[in-house]
């Protein structure tokens, strides 16, 4: 390095105040692995849908056209009118689908195209929400967690928002794009909404097996009978487990507003009840079954509550190579070397 760079380097680097270098303290290989899960789940949507069955006209008489059952006239008939598209054209759409959610994986995979696929993910997931899922069932009454409420592909629109590409620091990876409070409105909301679901639900002593046992139907032997177990765990308590469902996914949605030994425990219960309702039930999305166009919601919970771990009280900022050696040779304030004046904040 020449020393009119070196001196350059280091004036940028004094000049910095103590909140610029704060906001520097996450390294982006953390947001970048959790963009490279959206995009692997992404390029699984794409695989699912270039299965056999998708190019059939039952991929829109029996996937997409019972999304509209429930749901206000607006939605039904919008829906029903894409399934009629669809249903006409299963070839042609079919394979125009399953390319657009490989590409999006692929580019939001390759660094230079990020930003623009993530924008790209937002528009065509909420374009599936609405037409694909029946916005989740969220205006139907009978959504639940359980059976992939909110929708599952709404929560890929929402990543893509959290892990969009941004310089600014946060006390945890999905502040940084949009803002602490921001953020956690947006974890209040959708798990508040989730325990909305759950305990506004008219749920009947056997409702639970029934919804588990049925989604058992079809699976491989082993999914199959951990469901079945799973369903007679519940049966005849149906209204009892989803209280207490209710009630840990009202303590989740606070997790963002309470202190950070706490919130890093809710964050893992939230990990592990994304993993049961993966499990048990949403047959791991139906994706052994030959039917299954996504994962379902399951794994992109479990990203969020990744998303939204909480960092370390000591947050610091580790110096390329570069900046380290321009620091150790200049002089810092105060006679002490440029290395003494820290980057380290206690939060």
């Amino acid at each position: 390095m020449s020393e009119a760079t070196a001196g350059r380097a280091a004036a940028v680097w004094l000049r910095r105040t103590p909140a610029e270098r704060v906001s520097e303290h996450q390294p982006a290989d953390v947001r970048r692995l959790l963009q490279l899960a959206l995009a692997a789940i992404w390029l699984l949507d794409g695989v699912l849908q270039f299965q056999p069955f998708m190019f059939t006209k039952a991929f829109a008489t029996q996937i997409i056209v019972p999304t509209a059952a429930g749901n206000p006239a607006v939605v039904a008939h919008s829906i029903t009118w894409a399934a009629g598209i669809i249903a006409h054209h299963p070839v042609g759409t079919n394979a125009a689908f399953a390319l657009i959610q490989t590409l999006l994986g692929l580019a939001i995979a390759w660094r230079p195209t990020v930003r623009a696929a993530l924008a790209a993910s937002v528009v065509w997931a909420l374009l599936v929400w609405w037409f694909g899922e029946g916005l989740g069932g969220v205006l139907t009454g009978s959504a639940s967690p359980l059976s992939g409420a909110p929708g599952g592909v709404v929560l890929y629109a929402l990543l893509a928002v959290l892990l969009w590409p941004t310089d600014r620091g946060g006390p945890f990876e999905a502040a940084r794009a949009v803002g602490v409070n921001a953020a956690r409105m947006l974890w209040l909301v959708l798990w508040g909404s989730l325990a909305y679901f759950t305990l506004a639900a008219d749920t009947g002593p056997q409702d639970l097996h029934d919804m588990i046992a049925g989604m058992a139907q079809g699976q491989p032997d082993w999914l199959s009978a951990i469901m079945n177990h799973s369903a007679a765990l519940v049966a005849h308590r149906g209204l009892a487990f989803s209280v207490a469902l209710g009630v840990v996914l009202a303590l989740i949605a606070a997790a963002v507003l309470l202190p950070r030994a706490v919130a890093r425990v809710l964050m893992v219960v939230a990990l592990v009840v994304s993993a049961v309702v993966w499990l048990v039930g949403e047959a791991l999305g139906g994706v052994f079954g030959g039917q299954g166009t996504d994962p379902n919601s399951g794994p992109l919970l479990a990203l969020l509550a990744l998303a939204y771990w909480p960092t370390g009280t000591g947050l610091t900022r580790t110096a390329t190579p570069s900046e380290a050696a321009v620091r150790e040779s200049l002089p810092g304030p105060e006679g002490t070397t440029a290395d003494a004046d820290t980057e380290r904040t206690t939060s």
